[in-house]
């Protein structure tokens, strides 16, 4: 596999990685903002090579975790991490179609699912030329819909789903939640810095939940005034070296 290395993410853990299969910083505050509590059986769709449930039994091992994933690569590439780790009893890597999941995992039965969908919609922007940067970049394999369906199809009710995405289409997230049924209930923005305009946002959804309240969070600065990384994000990385976060590449932010 192409340039294949194991890249650290703290307490012990590590990753393999790629040049096409790769993590960036909005998976690290992905899988920060939707960190599950106490044993809990949760899902994360497209789970690329593995990074968030990576992340999650790197700080809790009484998780169970269903990774799917519809690329074959990719899902040999974060087995290949979760074995490293010895975390088998906690991640099961499941390829597969997020549209096609009957039979492949249990409807309403989790409590946390999570994805980092594509950020520009079919047909939208600079196609990237490889397919495994064309599959993470742009809905050409699923939609936000799909995702949304998928979520509300394997969350039970008052089950917490969890995704992150560009501002600018924060209106087409929260739509396509509530036609599922998942109510957005948690709301956070994240800047790279106070100068610049917010370029991620953080939801959290409540499968059958209420409308009602949005609770909006204190944005999440990347840079502090001086332009080192904020006091949060350091604790966010943890015993993550943070110069990791200058070299992660392909960053989304």
């Amino acid at each position: 596999m192409e340039n294949l290395h194991l890249e650290p993410l703290g307490n012990g853990i590590e990753i393999y990685v790629t040049k096409s299969y790769r993590y960036s910083t909005d998976t690290i505050l992905l899988a920060n903002f939707s960190k599950p509590a106490g044993s809990k059986k949760c899902a994360e769709l497209g789970t690329g090579c593995g990074t968030i449930p990576l992340l999650w039994c790197r700080d809790n091992k009484n998780l169970k975790v269903d990774a799917v994933e519809i690329q074959e690569n990719a899902c040999t590439l974060a087995q290949k991490s979760v074995e490293h780790n010895g975390l088998c009893d906690n991640i099961n890597i499941v390829n597969a179609d997020l549209c096609d999941l009957k039979g492949k995992l249990n409807f309403g039965c989790y409590d946390v699912v999570v994805c980092n969908p594509p950020y520009k919609i079919g047909g939208g922007g600079i196609k990237n030329p490889t397919s495994a940067r064309l599959i993470a970049r742009h809905e050409s394999e699923c939609t936000l819909d799909d995702i949304c369906s998928a979520a509300s199809k394997l969350l039970q009710f008052g089950g917490r789903f969890y995704m992150c995405q560009r501002p600018e289409r924060l209106g087409d997230v929260m739509e396509s939640m509530r036609k599922f049924d998942i109510e957005p209930k948690t709301l956070r923005l994240v800047q790279q810095r106070v100068s610049k305009a917010p370029k991620l946002f953080l939801l959290e959804g409540r499968r059958g939940g209420k409308r009602g309240f949005l609770n909006v969070l204190p944005t999440l600065f990347i840079e502090d005034e001086s332009g080192n990384f904020s006091k949060e994000m350091l604790e966010i990385y943890g015993s993550y070296k943070s110069d990791h976060l200058e070299n992660t590449e392909d960053n989304k932010l």
